[in-house]
């Protein structure tokens, strides 16, 4: 055998041998993906035990959803979030997961068929207590107090956690939610589309407040050795907000998807969420949690809508938003 012969078999060699290897499409949100999110630590983790190509695509999830209907190219969605399930299940792209979840370790109850959760938090207000030496501990002490306080939120349209905080005040002041926005408008500062560039106004100094995660401060504690940023805890409780996957009913490679799916209860999974994702995996034994973790102060009471109930919520909550702020 000539060198030109032996070459051309070994690259048709390589060549049938990633012919072989099979892809599983997963989309995801876009920070998931990044380097500095949980989806290549994830990616690497399952390939080992998979043998086959995990492929993140990364962008707005529901949008692309609605937009490629049946067409759908993915196999596995991950990243959804409990109050758009409503609008994901009515597609009917998602078959089961079937997967045990009598295990979780959430502060709610999980009975879901169709969406599995794979990490979990709750919202919360975190602050520069180099700033704020004597935070709010109610939602009530937050908006009647007398504190020039600068607060940075999300737009609920456009964001999940603006969503979540939208909802949260209705949780907490129902009918009365209006009336509570209009005596914290005076504080906020600005809304941002987003949480990331809400976030980034917050550290670098542009507001004394942020809406955000009580997980968010074990990022600067763990990262940043920063022991300068707070979550404060609120007696009414707080909205718990858990980040969802969901396997396509029409996937061609369902056995693959169902080993995914079945890899997201492991350790190998959850074990990356802590300091890859700053929020709590969704079951993860206490103990094995970075310390870090296991010493956050934790809300008393766990609040949430059922999809139902959010769905319902949601645009006379935004109406009542937008009014109070004049926007």
């Amino acid at each position: 055998m000539n060198h030109l012969t032996l070459a051309a078999g070994l690259m048709l060699s390589a060549t049938n041998a990633l012919a072989e290897t099979p892809a599983l499409t997963v989309y995801a949100p876009d920070y998931f993906g990044s380097e500095w999110g949980p989806g290549p630590a994830i990616e690497t983790a399952f390939e080992a035990e998979c043998a086959c190509d995990l492929q993140f695509v990364t962008g707005d999830l529901m949008p692309r959803i609605m937009l490629e209907g049946a067409r759908i190219k993915a196999d596995v969605v991950i990243g959804l979030n409990t109050d758009v399930t409503k609008q994901a299940r009515e597609t009917g792209l998602f078959a089961p997961h079937g997967q045990d979840t009598s295990a979780l370790t959430m502060p709610i109850e999980w009975t879901d068929e169709i969406f599995m959760p794979f990490n979990w938090g709750y919202s919360g207000f975190v602050y520069d207590n180099t700033k704020i030496t004597n935070p709010p501990s109610s939602f009530d002490a937050l908006v009647n107090s007398d504190e020039d306080w600068k607060i940075v939120i999300q737009d609920p349209r456009s964001s999940f956690s603006g969503l979540a905080l939208l909802l949260w005040v209705k949780s907490v002041y129902g009918d009365d939610a209006q009336l509570a926005w209009e005596k914290l408008a005076p504080k906020i500062l600005t809304v941002t589309a987003g949480w990331s560039e809400a976030y980034g106004m917050f550290t670098d100094g542009e507001a004394d407040m942020v809406f955000s995660y009580t997980t968010s401060p074990a990022y600067h504690i763990m990262a940043e050795e920063d022991l300068t940023k707070s979550a404060a805890i609120f007696e009414e409780g707080h909205y718990l907000t858990a980040e969802l996957v969901g396997k396509i009913a029409g996937t061609d490679q369902p056995e693959l998807a169902d080993q995914f799916m079945s890899f997201i209860l492991t350790d190998g999974f959850q074990m990356i969420i802590p300091e890859g994702n700053w929020s709590y995996p969704a079951k993860l034994d206490f103990e094995k949690l970075p310390e870090t973790f296991q010493t956050l102060p934790t809300p008393p009471k766990a609040l949430l809508y059922s999809e139902e109930e959010a769905a319902a919520l949601r645009d006379p909550a935004v109406e009542e938003w937008l009014s109070a702020l004049g926007r």
